[in-house]
């Protein structure tokens, strides 16, 4: 791994992991719903978010699919490797002032398809809030 490129295939193993957390604030929240436009007051408004089953505020459910994102993209496999897939299960909500941890682990290289898939993983605290797997497309190490 170098400054401008993540992992090369030959450099992953399965069992690899690297992490991401993030402590949720309102801004956060607010500027998502503003970048994606899902303005669901499930997220928005504490009023209408107290009459649900949830009783407060929650986080959209697709900010933890950014943290993973976040790990595949800077951590693991990290720059240069492309997501070509997820797989995705919202576990539990997330609340505002969180720190959401997103962890992404090496479970199957194809190097004949260049084709990393990895555990995708977001906790707060012990709790699973989302799993899944993701697929990545690796560079292999250029010849010297």
């Amino acid at each position: 791994m170098d400054e401008l490129h993540g992992y090369y295939l030959e450099d992953l193993k399965v069992g690899l992991s690297a992490s991401y957390a993030k402590t949720i604030t309102e801004a956060d929240v607010v500027l998502f719903a503003g970048i994606t436009g899902d303005d669901n007051p499930v997220h928005l408004n504490a009023d209408y978010a107290a009459g649900t089953q949830f009783g407060q505020r929650i986080v959209h459910g697709m900010f933890s699919a950014g943290l993973i994102s976040a790990v595949l993209g800077t951590r693991l496999p990290g720059p240069g490797a492309i997501y070509v897939d997820q797989q995705l299960s919202f576990k539990a909500p997330v609340h505002i002032g969180d720190t959401v941890v997103a962890t992404a682990t090496v479970l199957e290289i194809d190097e004949k398809r260049r084709r990393v898939k990895l555990e995708t993983v977001c906790r707060v605290k012990d709790k699973i809030v989302a799993q899944g797997v993701a697929t990545n497309m690796v560079d292999r190490r250029p010849s010297q």
